[in-house]
This record gives structure tokens, C-alpha cells and sequence, in this order.
């Protein structure tokens, strides 16, 4: 009885479907596009709703936010700033063989007041870490990012001994 057993494991894990990754490349753009309408909505249950309960957001020069109620105090801080709005565009996304963990880059943008009364548009580039979770919804386990250079960086080169 246990070869049979150990041959239909075999046959079962040998006939499991690979992945079809354009349409998890797919599914994520799809939760991307729903996931920046959120915010530009100022919906912060709904926007909540595309980071994983365990999810790292990781912004220039704040400490890491880590789960729901941190993030939650993010997006309720940033959603009732005078002026505040965000907008992104996701320019490559990168799924695992697996099918279940992938990453994004983009480009984002965030308005926010200044000092003297107006409004600066802070650009970034991001890095989004998606896992697709056991409801086959994908979700933002990692989200990060850092200011473009609003200048030419010279070269840097690493000197040889």
C-alpha cells in the first residue's frame, strides 16, 4: 500500500499546473491600477487593503512602517494633509516561476505642502514586493522607495588598489 501511496504522490506533484505568469503579471497590474484609484480616492480602508497584514512600507528618511495599524496612521496622516495627493506608474513587473511572489518597479510621484505656503511634487522611483495571497488576491508584502535625483549625480567609481 505504500508504493501505491508514493506513486500517486509522485503522479500528483508531477501533474500540478505551472503557472500561466502573463496572467499573474496580469492580476497584478490589475490590483496596481485598483490600488492607486484607492488612493487617489483617499479611501484608506481600500487602500489598506493592498498591503499584506504582515507589510513593510520603507519611505526616505522615516522609520519602517510595519502592518495594518502603522500603516493605517500613515495613510489617515498623509490623506487629511492639505493638498496631499500620490500617483504612480508601474513600469515592469517580474513573477516568480512559482507564480505566487512578485516584484514591480515604478515611477511615483507625491504633492505635498512646503513651508511657504504652496505645494511640492516629491518624484520617486519604488520597488513593490507582491505575494499572492490564499484568496488569490496579490498584495504588497514590501513597499518601498527613494527620491529621483533632481540633478545629474556624477559617476562614482570605485578605486582599485
Amino acid at each position: 500500500m505504500s508504493r501505491y501511496s508514493l506513486f500517486c504522490a509522485v503522479v500528483f506533484w508531477g501533474c500540478q499546473a505551472t503557472p500561466n505568469l502573463d496572467s499573474e503579471r496580469s492580476a497584478i497590474l490589475s490590483a496596481d491600477t485598483a490600488w492607486l484609484a484607492a488612493a487617489q480616492a483617499k479611501n484608506i480602508d481600500s487602500t489598506l487593503s493592498f498591503w499584506t497584514a504582515d507589510a513593510r512600507v520603507i519611505s526616505p528618511g522615516q522609520p519602517v512602517l510595519v502592518g495594518h495599524e502603522a500603516i493605517r496612521g500613515m495613510l489617515k496622516d498623509g490623506f487629511a494633509t492639505p493638498g496631499f495627493s500620490v500617483t504612480w506608474h508601474t513600469t515592469d513587473v517580474v513573477v516568480a516561476p512559482s507564480g505566487d511572489v512578485a516584484y514591480s518597479f515604478g515611477t511615483n510621484a507625491f504633492t505635498v505642502p512646503n513651508v511657504q505656503g504652496g505645494l511640492d511634487t516629491l518624484r520617486g522611483q519604488g520597488v513593490v514586493i507582491w505575494r499572492k495571497g490564499g484568496d488569490g488576491r496579490w498584495r504588497s508584502a514590501v513597499d518601498t522607495w527613494t527620491p529621483l535625483p533632481s540633478v545629474a549625480l556624477p559617476a562614482v567609481g570605485i578605486p582599485r588598489p
